[in-house]
């Protein structure tokens, strides 16, 4: 069983997530993650990204989301919201939404900010709108798990989440790791339930 890990990352810091995510769900057998991003959006309409990025993981396409059992979905906080390149894919995402091709399919979401009061949750809620949208499970973090009481950094019951820093240079620390795992096996697990 494949999930998609599909983020968007400016600077690294959601990117380093998503490992810690992908790690998780190929903790459990049976399950393998397949990494994708979405290509920055330009405000100069003519611009356009090469087909395949330059370097990091390959751009995801409406096939990413239909071909995969489950999705961790991930973006940084762009004032407590989800960043354009990243709404901008899920926008063209109608097409499937028609065919209803996600209801039922298990979803988990995370991000990072460069503040530790950034926004976090608020934008792990708006990522989950459109999954919703789509008929998709929501999976979270359940107080269960240990890290989620103790973290001083990120972490929360709607999805895994990471404190950056000013310059986003600050490395995922234990306790986020831990819950990004967490989180990708527990989609993980729920998704061969689900299958």
């Amino acid at each position: 069983m494949e999930i998609l890990v599909l983020y968007y990352s400016r600077t690294g810091a959601v990117a380093r997530l998503a490992r810690c995510i992908a790690r998780g769900i190929e903790s459990v057998d049976g399950a393998s993650a397949r990494i994708r991003t979405v290509p920055s959006v330009s405000p100069v309409s003519e611009a356009v990204a090469p087909e395949i990025p330059d370097h990091g993981d390959p751009y995801a396409e409406i096939d990413d989301l239909l071909e995969c059992s489950a999705l961790a979905l991930g973006s940084p906080t762009r004032f407590g919201n989800m960043a354009a390149p990243l709404k901008h894919f899920l926008d063209q995402t109608g097409s499937i939404w028609l065919t209803g091709a996600m209801a039922g399919k298990p979803a988990a979401v995370f991000t990072a900010s460069t503040s530790l009061h950034g926004g976090q949750e608020s934008t792990l809620l708006s990522m989950m709108t459109p999954l919703l949208h789509h008929g998709m499970v929501l999976v979270g973090i359940p107080y269960t798990a240990q890290e989620l009481t103790q973290t001083l950094s990120g972490g929360s019951p709607y999805g895994a989440s990471h404190f950056a820093g000013p310059d986003n240079d600050r490395p995922v620390d234990d306790d986020e790791q831990a819950l990004g795992r967490l989180l990708g096996a527990r989609l993980a697990r729920i998704a061969l339930k689900l299958a």
